[in-house]
């Protein structure tokens, strides 16, 4: 795009095109599943190659890891409208966009070179912020915690890029600070991040560090699982929602791709339960 703005974001920074691609690129179809104008605005505007971040044929995969996102806050917030989320590594994340219902607060965080790049087309409000930090600071826990209760952080494509003792440290801190708290997430068994690192390697681009054979096992760490899905298996209730084709075809797809990304709706155990354990 010549005239886009430029984007000086870290090699891991750079991932968060994929999902803006894939939203906008879903935006645009006759009869998308999702509809995200903000973001079909933003890969006209800023500077990247859609080349490098383009996943074609799996992009529906994204989208529906999204929407499946989506589904659990949403859910979250019917119940808890005055809660706060808290959305782990942003990137340029549009879900408050899609999902706020008016009262809800919210926290963006990422690290700095992608706020900035943020803050060029979104603004702080009186009910949402956006933090400068890491995943693996404690400054923003800080920060979350000033804001109304309950809690619900999300993370979204973001995880695989952390080690296996960053990601279990951060979602005990989590749990830790904030029981009874809601994290939803996804997570990629080995084989899937073997494949990742070929296709990361071909297109230049940072690779995943971390992958989960169960999330089950995640349990240790303070946490009860509530649901499992899956793109190809989403929530009954969303699946109901989608239209008929995609009800038709998501069974068949699920033997094919059903084994790759699972997403975990997790509760933060309370602190006695945590000690028990």
């Amino acid at each position: 795009m010549a005239n886009g703005q430029q984007a000086e974001l870290g090699i891991v920074q750079q991932t968060l095109f994929f999902p803006l691609l894939a939203r906008a690129r879903e935006t645009e179809r006759k009869r998308p599943l999702l509809r995200d104008e903000r973001a079909v605005e933003l890969v006209r505007k800023i500077d990247f190659d859609t080349g490098t971040f383009n996943q074609s044929a799996m992009s529906f995969l994204v989208v529906l890891r999204t929407m499946i996102l989506d589904w659990w806050v949403r859910q979250f917030l019917a119940v808890s409208p005055g809660g706060t989320v808290v959305e782990l590594g942003t990137g340029l994340n549009t879900r408050f966009e899609r999902v706020d219902n008016g009262s809800a607060h919210w926290i963006d965080l990422d690290l700095p070179d992608t706020i900035e790049l943020r803050r060029r087309f979104f603004s702080d409000t009186g009910r949402r912020r956006m933090i400068a930090g890491s995943l693996l600071d404690e400054d923003w826990l800080t920060a979350a915690e000033q804001l109304p209760g309950p809690y619900f952080f999300v993370a979204d494509g973001v995880l695989p890029y952390l080690t296996d003792d960053q990601v279990t440290g951060l979602l005990a801190r989590i749990a830790a600070r904030f029981p009874s708290a809601l994290i939803a997430f996804d997570s990629y068994p080995r084989k899937i991040l073997e494949m990742e690192h070929k296709m990361a390697a071909k297109r230049g681009i940072a690779r995943w560090q971390w992958s989960c054979d169960d999330p089950r096992t995640l349990e240790r760490f303070g946490l009860r699982l509530l649901e499992s899905a899956a793109p190809t298996r989403p929530p009954a209730g969303l699946r109901a929602t989608l239209p008929a084709r995609y009800r038709l075809l998501l069974p068949v797809a699920n033997p094919v791709l059903g084994q790759g990304a699972a997403l975990s709706l997790f509760s933060a155990l309370p602190i006695a339960r945590q000690e028990i354990s």
